[in-house]
């Protein structure tokens, strides 16, 4: 695991702490969990993008347009 260094308001690293402690659980550890929360946010909107493509390439409509109802139906 590599550390790493981040500035902020003392304050706020206080009570960013304090919080971390009434959750029985430590600053580092919710950092890491916001870390990696934050690239499976990026991931899954990369992924769901690809899924979108690839679908794209099997649902031809040759041009139609279709309405709210035919799109619905089943």
């Amino acid at each position: 695991m590599k550390n790493i260094t981040l500035s902020a308001d003392e304050q706020l690293i206080e009570a960013a702490r304090q919080q971390a402690k009434a959750m029985h659980t430590t600053l580092n550890r919710q950092f890491r969990t916001w870390l990696e929360n934050f690239v499976q946010h990026e991931r899954k909107a990369d992924d769901a993008m690809r899924l979108i493509e690839e679908i794209q390439g099997y649902a031809r409509t040759q041009g139609k347009k279709f309405t709210r109802e035919e799109m619905n139906e089943r």
